[in-house]
């Protein structure tokens, strides 16, 4: 029955046609210049396709071009493409050789294609088809490819790439001017260090892998028990994974040491959420008396080729010798996936995947290697540099007149003048990022950040957009339970212990009314839907909300073991039920809020297994329900439900929750559901709709049939299940409203008002409803209350998009509120098609929608998906040129973090997934604002000026190389040569130059103060162009006066020219330190001494080098 469910959309005849003369009546009123000359294209196109001929900003009435509404929004770009020569050198190069690349990489790299697989039970050499090895490699290198790709990373950079040129000319007699080492030994350290750096991270990376790889497990063979290690193992073994053991690879779940069939396991490094999952095992072989049975059955796995989705699976468990054959389907709750811990008991689960092919390693990727800002536009004054560099010994060859072999004298200038571009600096950067981070790491206002990328810090201080998670970051991720809504009463926290007397009358008296009925057998009850409707008393209705709340759910308690450890052998009726010794486990902390919340007014979750759970009244007795079907809760239904029947009197009742906009449409008719959701939602409380309804015997087992029917399917699957459910949701009876708050951290709002008035503009990405959103973000003053706000209305086709853009742009300095979820629209048939009012937007107006919500105060995006996270925060790259940063807590945020050019994680409820793969790991959200105002702004500013004064360092000693030159007849002959040169850049000048990573120029509690110091760096005043043309001509008028002076002042001297210019240089490189640092620390004093003192020293035991 269930497969005759239409699946697919099948636009009617009379759809297409009203379509069509849509366009007819359009086309016609619109006249011959705008689409008579293509009809025929346009009536097979879509209704809204006639957008493209029109500007965006035209009217709502009747798209009038009216050139009053182009006042807001400038037209969208139209860009002329670019042809031949034109395009190759824009960047056609670039796309050619990528794509080349991308071509050679596919042919030597050719991925074999995913398949469906049958999996015998124990018998692996059954297998089809050959299987990677279920080996862990994180290795970037092998033994061949260490020393080319460590090369590689480093010459990539034109600096690096630039000085190894230079080094080998020194191989060439006609080009040397100075000895090897002068210019080997600085490049000679800097790739020691990188390949030394490389080699330990990536002998670490090595130990960490053969440490997993090498874990020893128990694998299940006809005759017993082998040990076997983890990267042994092969698709279809038997393996045995005891209690806080890591999975090695992915299973289907066979057997469990649990009399329930079942077992918990922990997922926080495979999704992110520490909430322990529930598995189970299939029941064909739990049913097994022994162990070794698993190989007397004849029996496979058929399962779905690999996948990403971590959240779903499809399969079928079949056994062939049982008469008639057993089928079983497979779902995601009979899975054991790779990297996931076994929390309780020992299971026994047959192997799917292995290697590359499991869960855990397809959704591996590597984060992209993130450059600072800083890096490029250092990169970009390098070349600058080296432009300069070009000219100057085109000059001098050209002042020489040609003269004899003037291209060898043209390359000895370019290796004279080669220390205008400084190879320390990078050197001096990167040993300066890691003093930031260690500074960072050891500020005790902000303790527990852990900075994980120390390439970057420079990036907090240039951040204009901040795209922060809601749940866990702004909030507390720690439900409160705060009101419950049955209609015509609401009861609030003050109002709790009236709901625990009503429900004490109640079981009260049920009590004594199964007492007067004791003696009389009395049939099960038909279901109450078809009985007339009595108006019951509020006792009643509390009793029922809350019980149903009580069954509604997914949440497990948990009994700690005392005394002895291992299995549980204890007897049910001996199970301690202490409230002190239960916890309880689910997948979301709202669950276990709602049922702790019960507990509080007298109704208890005792036990639960797969197929019953227990309540205890307030009166301490124990109720029985049987579990007849569970559907968890997915994101695209928005609701789950639990089909039960009471032991007691054998009444089979349906109970269902979910989001409003789900259930809206299940329950019966009501006026005041949508109502006080919109309050209930202005208090920041997240919502849950509480239904039920009662069914027969013969009701349960037809939906029985067709929804095992469904599962079987081994396609669409999904959609014929969700179609056999859907069927039982209908004419629902409304229990109840419940309102559950998520508390904000502390100091959200402070922070937040700290990072507007530095000028970053704050957009909140949420997967929650619409108008929880919308109240956090005002409580949290991320939108002032006085602030208006757009919600941009749901939104289907592209005409919707084009009137609401319209719509929204009329307005000035209001907060934009969209949604991204899909909006069902039920078109000419049965089954809904998901549409996305982001995804419209982005698709036909990406530039359009990107431009106004820049304009935005503040932007709240909810029912993001974290694909469309990631999404937002590449567009606003892409569009803006600014640099950006994500914030979250869980892993649904770790592809925002990555995308953005700068992640933060903060360490939270929901694991550390998000830690572990962002820049910067913080504790708290208001650790944000010293992050950014004190460290990034520091960091920024310290390494402008580092790189700047590296730069001054190499134009001036290049600067005195050319006066000389120039007076003694464009000769290229060096000025210094041997160890001053190196000396020069390291020992003389480089302890006072770097202590300039120790420079303030306002003291921290000041940035905090005023965070408007922080809008000048998002300019990057501190290192442009004109800085840097600042520090060039500082650096030649003193070069050139250094030089001159020391050739006019001391001619009679002349003998020693080298040693009076050099201690000159010194001399003024370390006085220019001293005048440029602002705040004193005493380790630029003992800098400054240790650099003079070893000139002085050297000046005595090194005096062969000054007198040349």
């Amino acid at each position: 029955m269930a497969e005759q469910i239409p699946l697919y959309p099948v636009r009617s005849a009379a759809a297409l046609a009203a379509a069509n003369r849509k366009r007819a009546a359009y086309f016609s009123a619109a006249g011959p210049g705008l689409g008579a000359d293509r009809p025929s294209r346009y009536q097979l196109e879509d209704e809204s396709a006639h957008l493209d001929e029109m500007p965006l900003m035209m009217s709502e009435e009747g798209f009038e071009n009216d050139e009053s509404d182009y006042h807001t929004l400038p037209r969208a770009r139209i860009t002329r493409r670019k042809r031949g020569l034109e395009w190759f050198v824009c960047g056609g190069w670039k796309f050619l050789c990528t794509s080349c690349c991308d071509w050679l990489i596919n042919i030597c790299q050719r991925k074999r294609e995913l398949k469906a697989r049958t999996v015998w039970l124990g018998c692996p050499e059954k297998c089809e088809e050959k299987h990677p090895r279920n080996s862990i490699k994180n290795q970037k290198y092998n033994i061949f490819t260490f020393i080319p790709g460590v090369l590689y990373e480093q010459f990539k950079f034109f600096l690096n790439l630039y000085f190894l040129i230079v080094s080998c000319s020194q191989f060439v007699p006609a080009l040397k001017i100075g000895y090897l080492y002068t210019y080997w030994a600085p490049l000679g350290f800097v790739l020691a260090v990188t390949i030394m750096r490389e080699a330990v991270d990536e002998f670490r990376r090595f130990q960490r892998d053969k440490e997993v790889n090498s874990q020893l497990y128990s694998k299940l063979t006809v005759r017993g028990k082998v040990q076997v290690k983890s990267s042994d193992i092969q698709v279809g073994d038997l393996i045995i994974v005891e209690k806080n053991q890591r999975i090695p690879s992915d299973m289907v779940f066979l057997r469990t040491s649990e009399k329930a069939g079942s077992c918990f396991i922990r997922t926080d490094q495979l999704d992110g959420e520490t909430d322990w999952k529930l598995k189970v095992a299939v029941s064909c072989t739990q049913r097994l008396p022994a162990l070794g049975d698993l190989f007397s059955i004849n029996a496979y796995v058929y399962a779905q080729k690999p996948q990403l989705d971590i959240h779903s699976f499809e399969g079928t468990f079949t056994r062939e010798d049982s008469d008639p054959p057993v089928h079983e389907s497979l779902s995601i709750e009979n899975t054991l996936w790779a990297s996931t811990v076994v929390a309780s008991g020992t299971v026994i689960g047959v192997v799917i995947y292995t290697g590359k092919e499991t869960r855990s390693v397809m959704n591996t990727s590597n984060p992209k290697n993130k450059v600072g800002l800083l890096d490029l536009e250092l990169n970009q004054l390098t070349k600058a540099l080296f432009l300069a560099l070009v000219a100057l010994s085109v000059v001098m060859v050209t002042l020489q007149g040609f003269a004899g072999p003037w291209y060898r004298s043209l390359f000895r200038f370019l290796l004279l003048f080669s220390y205008i571009i400084p190879i320390s600096l990078r050197v001096n950067l990167d040993m300066g990022k890691a003093a930031y981070g260690w500074m960072i790491m050891k500020d005790e206002n902000i303790p527990g950040t852990v900075v994980r990328t120390s390439t970057i810090p420079e990036e907090l201080g240039r951040l204009v957009y901040l795209l922060t998670d809601k749940t866990g970051t702004l909030t507390q991720n720690e439900m409160v339970f705060k009101r419950l809504h049955l209609g015509t009463v609401s009861y609030g926290t003050d109002t709790m212990d009236e709901i625990q007397n009503h429900l004490v009358n109640a079981y009260a008296q049920m009590q004594c009314q199964a007492g007067g009925s004791s003696t009389a057998s009395t049939p099960p009850r038909k279901a109450q839907s078809s009985a007339p409707k009595v108006r019951r008393s509020v006792s009643s209705r509390v009793h029922e909300a809350v019980k149903a709340v009580a069954l509604c759910h997914n949440v497990t308690p948990v009994y700690e073991a005392c005394g002895m450890a291992g299995e549980t052998e204890v007897a049910e009726a001996d199970q301690d039920f202490s409230d002190d010794n239960r916890t309880y486990q689910a997948s979301s902390p709202d669950e276990v809020a709602l049922v702790r919340w019960t507990e509080s007014v007298g109704l208890t979750l005792v036990s639960r297994d797969l197929t019953s759970m227990q309540l205890r009244t307030p009166s301490g007795q124990i109720l029985t329900y049987c579990i007849l079907q569970t559907f968890p809760f997915t994101s695209e239904s928005k609701r789950m439900g639990v089909i039960v029947r009471d032991e007691s009197t054998a009444e089979i009742t349906f109970y269902m929750k979910g989001a409003d906009v789900a259930m809206a449409s299940i329950v019966q008719y009501n006026d005041w559901l949508e109502e006080e959701c919109g309050n209930m939602a202005r208090e920041g409380l997240r919502t849950l709709v509480v239904a039920k309804r009662a069914l027969t015997e013969e009701q349960y087992q037809d939906f029985e049939s067709r929804y095992n029917q469904a599962k079987l399917s081994l396609h669409d699957r999904t959609l014929k299940v969700a179609a056999v459910v859907e069927s039982l949701e209908r004419e629902m009876e409304l229990l109840c409203l419940t309102g559950v708050e998520d508390q904000l951290q502390a100091d959200v709002r402070p922070t937040l008002e700290m990072l507007r008035n530095a000028g970053i503009k704050i957009w909140m990405l949420t997967g929650d409803k619409l108008e929880t959103a919308t109240c956090i973000a005002k409580s949290s003053h991320l939108v002032s209350r006085t602030q208006d706000t757009h919600v941009f209305r749901p939104v289907t086709s592209r005409g919707e998009a084009h009137l609401e853009l319209n719509a929204f742009r009329r307005k000035h300095d209001c907060a934009l509120v969209i949604s991204g979820d899909s909006l069902e629209v039920r078109l000419a048939c049965p089954r809904p098609v998901h549409l996305s009012s982001l995804e419209v937007c982005l698709k036909y107006y990406e530039h359009e929608f990107v431009e106004l919500a820049c304009q935005c105060p503040a932007v709240v995006c909810c029912r993001c998906s974290p694909t469309q996270k990631a999404h937002i925060v590449k567009l606003l790259q892409q569009h803006t040129g600014r640099r950006t940063c994500a914030i979250g807590d869980g892993g649904n945020d770790v592809s925002m973090i990555q995308a953005a050019d700068c992640g933060i994680g903060i360490e939270g409820k929901e694991g550390r997934q998000a830690s572990l793969a962002a820049d910067f790991s913080i504790t708290r959200f208001k650790h944000v604002g010293r992050l950014l105002m004190v460290h990034g702004r520091s960091s920024y500013k310290r390494s402008a000026a580092l790189g700047q004064f590296v730069m001054h360092r190499g134009l001036i000693i290049s600067t005195m190389q050319a006066v000389f030159s120039s007076v003694f007849y464009f000769a290229s002959v060096p000025l210094y040569q041997g160890f001053l040169m190196v000396g020069y850049a390291t020992v003389y000048t480089m302890f006072p130059v770097f202590s300039l990573v120790l420079d303030q120029d306002v003291k921290p509690e000041m940035a905090m103060l005023y965070p408007e110091l922080y809008k000048d760096l998002t300019k990057g005043r501190s290192l442009s162009f004109k800085t840097f043309l600042v520090w060039v001509l500082v650096s030649i008028y003193q070069g050139g006066i250094l030089m001159f002076g020391a050739l006019v002042l001391f001619e009679s001297e002349f003998v020693h020219v080298v040693a009076i210019s050099f201690t000159a240089l010194v001399l003024t490189e370390l006085l220019m330190v001293a005048l440029t640092v602002r705040t004193w620390h005493w380790l630029m004093v003992v800098a400054e001494l240790l650099s003079l003192g070893c000139y002085v020293a050297s000046l005595a035991f090194l005096n062969e080098y000054f007198d040349r």
